[in-house]
């Protein structure tokens, strides 16, 4: 398979491709453990995978240590397989001098190497894709939460952690689960 590049200049290596056409859970089919949605609720299991992006125009809200960090109507919601949402916000939606860049790295299979920004003077509450991969392109340097960390609100609704550290979704009313970072759920 050949690799391809975007906008952001960045290359999906080949080994990186093929580990993403391994995923048994896609979105097509939910496994028999997940929750059945009820009115108004949605099942994370429906998400598809290649993660899905929506624009979304609640109010988002980010409060840190230090106040408003962040307020918004024009987020995006990128739906994984399993995972509550993370809402990500653009650039001038955040308090000026509300966040440095922080150490550390990851990488995202479907968006790219990240880097983390927190408070000024305290740990990561957050991160960014500066040069992602095609799919997320026009989203680089768009920043998401840890609802663990730092207040994430939508619409007033303050959203709830994942049960893992590294993962950042937000878990509000509408969704059902069981979501990846959940006791007893491996191998997903």
């Amino acid at each position: 398979m050949t690799s391809t590049s975007g906008p952001a200049g960045r290359k999906v290596p080949d080994w990186l491709q093929a580990a993403r056409d391994q995923w048994e859970w896609t979105g097509d089919k939910r496994p028999d453990y997940a929750v059945e949605p009820g009115p108004g609720q949605e099942s994370v299991w429906d998400y598809p995978r290649p993660p899905a992006i929506a624009a979304d125009t609640r109010l988002i809200e980010v409060i840190g240590h230090n106040g408003l960090i962040a307020s918004t109507t024009t987020s995006i919601r990128v739906m994984e397989t399993s995972l509550p949402p993370s809402f990500y916000l653009p650039p001038d939606s955040i308090t000026e001098g509300a966040l440095i860049t922080a150490g550390g790295s990851s990488h995202c299979e479907w968006k790219g190497p990240a880097e983390y920004v927190g408070e000024p003077g305290g740990h990561p509450i957050g991160w960014r894709y500066p040069r992602p991969y095609d799919e997320f392109a026009q989203y680089a340097n768009w920043v998401s939460f840890y609802p663990s960390r730092v207040t994430c609100k939508v619409d007033g609704e303050v959203a709830r952690p994942q049960q893992s550290e590294f993962y950042g979704g937000w878990i509000t009313n509408e969704l059902v689960g069981p979501f990846k970072g959940d006791p007893g759920l491996t191998g997903i």
